[in-house]
């Protein structure tokens, strides 16, 4: 069976720049046994109502400005895969989730991001999962319905940030230093997903430290309780912090 992962995708530019997290991305996925396809919940699709991408070939969608020229060349072609996506979309609804079908969406950076540094070859057809905006219950909520596909062959992928306040971002420090407040907060989350503190978790906004300080809003975290509602037996498979404030944990849940 598959683990659900949790990964912090960080900037555009670790697409180009990859840095520790490049090798990490690319050793987790060669340690996992090939997936069939790959279900993804990215921080940067969100919506009102639970949509499932259902195009036969995605297109990769530079959602971002202001970055070098090269960047915007960076394309993953990945296929995705519409009967996977009505399947995904059936067992949403089984479960009093309902969700449509979006076959107009395109990879977002969230998504072909870390993809291109796990399966460079791009040949793993790919189906997100929109970001529904009811918090992190209904997050947990999506991963549970769709665990079951874990042990059918398919990855469960939930993009964000651990720490996403780009504001307090520090353009000087080196490469691993942690702002406190922000170290704080990711040991808080460490802890609580060891101890498997399903409450405390859902209620992180008002349990853990400085979590509106690390989360000024929420889309980058919430990606965090679809892979946890997806596998509960969690380990880190990296950690680390760019610019001071900006967490690139990965997480698995087997």
């Amino acid at each position: 069976m598959l683990p659900s992962l949790y990964i912090s995708h960080g900037s555009p530019m670790l697409a180009l720049e990859p840095g520790a997290s490049g090798p990490a991305l690319r050793a987790l996925a060669a340690s996992l046994d090939r997936p069939k396809g790959i279900i993804l919940m990215s921080a940067h699709w969100e919506t009102q109502s639970l949509q499932v991408s259902s195009a036969a070939q995605p297109s990769t969608w530079h959602d971002f400005r202001g970055f070098p020229p090269e960047l915007y060349q960076v394309n993953y072609p990945a296929p995705g895969d519409p009967e996977l996506a009505s399947r995904v979309a059936r067992l949403l609804n089984d479960q009093g989730l309902p969700a449509t079908l979006d076959a107009d969406r395109p990879f977002d950076h969230g998504t072909w991001v870390p993809l291109s540094l796990m399966y460079a070859d791009a040949t793993i057809p790919v189906v997100q999962v929109s970001l529904a905006s009811q918090g992190p219950a209904m997050q947990y909520r999506i991963g549970q319905a769709l665990a079951r596909l874990r042990g059918e062959g398919y990855l469960l992928i939930g993009s964000g940030s651990i720490t996403h306040n780009l504001r307090e971002l520090d353009w000087q420090a080196t490469h691993d230093a942690a702002q406190p407040w922000a170290q704080a907060f990711r040991d808080w989350v460490v802890q609580a997903l060891t101890d498997n503190a399903q409450s405390a978790l859902l209620d992180y906004r008002q349990q853990a430290p400085h979590a509106a300080r690390n989360h000024p809003t929420d889309e980058h975290l919430l990606p965090l309780f679809f892979a946890y509602g997806a596998g509960t037996a969690f380990s880190v498979a990296h950690t680390g912090f760019t610019l001071g404030a900006l967490g690139m944990d990965i997480y698995r849940f087997d």
